[in-house]
């Protein structure tokens, strides 16, 4: 055991607590966060998908009632009957819609027989910049609209709602929760984006691109670097007591005349290989 004291010296403590850690963080965290957006990706290609084959359902079958949301049922669409309620409308700001800055337009709508649902009418363009343009106003008096289910957005941190100059509310995300607690109107937790051609819509939105992306690749990659770096340093730790093995023959080979002390250069590459 006298021959692994040298592991204990400060440098070698050093690589393996840096070793432990970066192997601790890639299969607890780095592959993780990979997999996990992976599977995001994938559940939400795969709703996606299923709202492009199934017919519209009364907003209602999956929104009953006031607390109601459908996280299982993002994408799909449904119909609804009722009146816009223009008076508690909110832009989202900072948005990007086919690669250009925009708004966002929401407006709370309330269903006859139901809940009252946030209603994403769709997106405008910004005037020098960042001001909010003259967009047309949602329609007065009962219609009938076709949208999609969409889960909520989180809340940004450090980015509060405020009024504009022109006095419009404005918000960095669509959480109804947040939009309610502002404009006093209780909303569903789901909210509706609204397809082509509804009462009320503006620039339509248009749908993801069905792309796994390079998720699950990532995630790979992140458990073999895990795996490889452990190795690594068993690999070093192999090449220096197979090093320090030739140094104590060589040691005992030579009775006439001392070995020489070998330069940090030689040592190295004794060690690891000369460079070529």
């Amino acid at each position: 055991m006298h021959r692994l004291t040298f592991l204990l010296r400060p440098q070698w403590v050093a690589l393996f607590i840096v070793v432990a850690a970066f192997a601790y963080l890639c299969f607890t965290v780095l592959a993780p966060w990979q997999l996990g957006k992976n599977t995001k990706t994938s559940r939400e290609n795969s709703q996606i998908s299923h709202s492009l084959q199934a017919e519209p359902v009364p907003v209602t079958t999956l929104l009953p009632q006031q607390d109601s949301a459908a996280p299982d049922s993002q994408w799909q669409r449904v119909t609804a009957t009722g009146h816009y309620l223009p008076e508690a409308e909110v832009l989202v700001r900072l948005r990007v819609v086919d690669g250009e800055p925009a708004f966002e337009v929401l407006t709370p709508f309330a269903v006859d027989g139901g809940p009252t649902v946030l209603v994403n009418r769709g997106f405008i363009t910004p005037v020098d910049g960042n001001k909010v343009p003259q967009y047309a106003a949602a329609p007065t008096g009962q219609v009938t609209i076709t949208a999609r289910l969409r889960d909520p957005e989180a809340r940004l941190p450090g980015k509060e709602p405020f009024r504009g100059d022109d006095g419009a509310q404005q918000v960095y995300s669509i959480n109804p929760e947040q939009i309610a607690s502002l404009t006093g109107v209780d909303l569903t937790g789901s909210y509706l984006q609204l397809v082509a051609d509804q009462p009320g819509g503006l620039g339509e939105i248009s749908l993801p691109h069905l792309d796994a992306g390079p998720f699950l690749s990532y995630g790979i990659q992140w458990i073999a670097f895990g795996i490889v770096a452990p190795l690594g340093l068993g690999y070093f730790v192999y090449a220096e007591l197979q090093q320090r093995r030739r140094e104590r023959a060589a040691a005992q080979a030579s009775s006439e005349e001392p070995a020489r002390e070998l330069t940090t250069e030689e040592k190295i590459a004794d060690r690891y290989g000369k460079r070529r």
